[in-house]
């Protein structure tokens, strides 16, 4: 265990928080043991993959076989809905170990809507944002916006990018904050490129936008936002002239950027009480997005503990109080606190304790030192809000 040095205060010339010494972080993480009893359960998945049923190149069975593979707990496959003829929900369940959910993604050219927990497939193509978020939400499920500010690819595909472009719909519940996909290709301009960020693809993928996380923590001020991350996996092979290659197994890209949601208990055996906890945790923000092909982030934490005992977790909302925000990181690297959208501290060990003075959405970005490639972008949590 490594434990902080004092530092007195953080940004004083701001007076945001407290880091405290310490004998502060003693009580705290006795304290985190009756904190962490409630959700306790790490449950690792990957979102947003693609199957034989759209333009992905694997069968549902075959994408869970590779999910076994990298130790995933669960999968949630997001077939475009304008190419599948079915939602096809009879394929959920458990693969051996690992659950399979099934949502959709909707839209065509533009407004891609991940959607999760339907009933029905929605048949019509090219509904209007506003409508396609509504008829989700009439099946009782939940959204979230997809790679909504993506840049495309240069090269083969000509910058094409699937953006969403009407930001004043509402009802949806978060965002897709990190998608591999949609951040490796960005940067390849050339055959060359691709074949160099191919190589690096690990060391040198982009973390999320600017415009992205500016989006978001300005929704944040408005209401709470939760956010998820995804593979985009879709097994695609590359061809250019005699060359013909698969880029991005399946295997690679479900270890990519996963999402850890914390759960009550361990994820039950019986699939509509596993789809009802997974989705739940969801939808609460209750999670993190991290690239776990950076460095295996198994065991980050980032919790509320005040002094009154009202505690809060990732993707809740209370009071203002007196407490401290709790971080562990499972590697050596960075932790960066950042309120309402700024970095209010920097720390280079494994636990933070910080002490908030202000009223503020506050959120956790972690980055691991990688030589020679600098400080990379690996974990970033849904925010505690302390209004």
């Amino acid at each position: 265990m490594c434990l902080c040095p004092f530092v007195p205060l953080c940004l004083s010339s701001q007076k945001i928080g407290l880091f405290l010494p310490v004998a502060g972080i003693i009580p705290a993480l006795n304290h985190r043991e009756n904190l962490g009893s409630m959700f306790d359960f790490e449950c690792i998945g990957n979102l947003h993959i693609h199957s034989v049923h759209s333009d992905g190149k694997a069968t549902v069975s075959q994408i869970a076989d590779s999910a076994a593979k990298v130790g995933l707990d669960f999968i949630i496959i997001n077939d475009h809905t304008y190419m599948a003829d079915a939602l096809y929900l009879e394929e959920e369940g458990f693969y051996g170990k690992v659950l399979v959910l099934v949502g959709s993604e909707l839209g065509v050219r533009f407004h891609h809507y991940l959607a999760f927990d339907l009933k029905q497939r929605i048949a019509e193509h090219n509904l209007p944002p506003q409508k396609m978020v509504d008829e989700v939400q009439s099946q009782g499920g939940f959204g979230f916006l997809a790679h909504p500010f993506e840049k495309g690819m240069p090269f083969a595909e000509k910058s094409v990018a699937y953006t969403w472009n009407d930001l004043s719909v509402t009802g949806y519940q978060g965002i897709c904050l990190w998608n591999f996909m949609s951040r490796w290709k960005e940067r390849v301009r050339t055959i060359l490129h691709g074949f160099f960020f191919l190589y690096f693809k690990t060391q040198l993928l982009k973390g999320p936008s600017r415009e992205t996380l500016e989006f978001w923590d300005q929704k944040c001020q408005q209401q709470r936002m939760s956010v998820i991350g995804g593979s985009d996996a879709h097994g695609t092979e590359f061809k250019w002239g005699p060359l013909n290659l698969t880029p991005f197994t399946y295997e690679y890209l479900l270890n990519s950027i996963t999402v850890h949601l914390f759960l009550k208990n361990r994820l039950p055996k019986v699939l509509e009480e596993a789809k009802r906890e997974v989705y739940g945790a969801i939808k609460e923000g209750r999670l993190f997005i991290a690239h776990d092909n950076l460095c295996p982030s198994k065991g980050f934490r980032f919790d509320f503990i005040s002094n009154d005992g009202s505690d809060l977790y990732m993707g809740e909302e209370g009071e203002f109080r007196e407490g401290s925000l709790v971080v562990e990181i499972p590697a050596d690297g960075e932790v960066r606190m950042v309120k309402d959208g700024r970095v209010v501290g920097k720390w280079r060990q494994r636990e933070v304790m910080y002490e908030p003075r202000e009223r503020g959405v506050y959120r956790v970005e972690a980055y691991r030192r990688l030589f020679p490639f600098g400080w990379r972008p690996w974990i970033f949590s849904n925010p505690i809000y302390l209004r």
